[in-house]
């Protein structure tokens, strides 16, 4: 049920409940009574946290770049009818920007989207995890509606590329859409 509410595949979504439980955030009962909860105190992510200073996130969006770079070409060569079904439905809901909330979620679930289609548990659990990390990021800068506007234009030409199994030229544009989050964290560095 709660993969249907929020539009994304099973095996997305268990993977999403195995991180979440794996740092804390989650807790997993077991027998009657069980189920999956949110811990009553999720930890405090200080190691974890990417800060401005010092450059940290700069690795960060290298990780990002390889991470999703790859994922694209991988996409292009093995997207089904049903993954792309679903990355048109996370356009749809980005086509309004606002509330934010909503479409940095829905932002979420294309980029997981992306890393599903290429079938690869191992490239998934990596995507969700920075997908993660960099909502702290993205907390830092500001969304203005022609920026988000632009953002969703290119995710639905990724979505026409991947349809086409134009893997290089998919590539290029994920590439081009990492470097607008890029361009404007190196704007608050100088």
């Amino acid at each position: 049920d709660l993969a249907d509410q929020l539009g994304i595949a099973r095996s997305t979504l268990r993977q999403a409940l195995t991180a979440l439980t794996e740092s804390g955030h989650l807790i997993a009962h077991r027998g009657r009574g069980g189920g999956t909860f949110v811990a009553a105190a999720p930890p405090i992510a200080e190691g974890s946290r990417v800060e401005l200073a010092g450059g940290h996130w700069r690795e960060l969006l290298d990780y990002r770049v390889a991470v999703e770079v790859g994922a694209v070409v991988l996409a292009a060569e093995r997207i089904g009818d049903a993954g792309l079904a679903r990355l048109r439905e996370q356009v749809e809901i980005m086509r309004n920007p606002a509330p934010f909330a909503t479409f940095r979620r829905a932002d979420v679930f294309f980029h997981l989207g992306v890393a599903e289609a290429t079938g690869s548990p191992r490239l998934l659990a990596a995507m969700t995890e920075l997908q993660g990390q960099m909502s702290e990021l993205i907390a830092h800068i500001a969304h203005p509606a022609p920026v988000l506007e632009k953002s969703n234009a290119q995710h639905a030409e990724l979505v026409t590329l991947l349809e086409e199994r134009d893997a290089w030229t998919a590539a290029r544009l994920i590439r081009e859409h990492l470097q607008g989050t890029e361009k404007v964290l190196a704007g608050l560095l100088r």
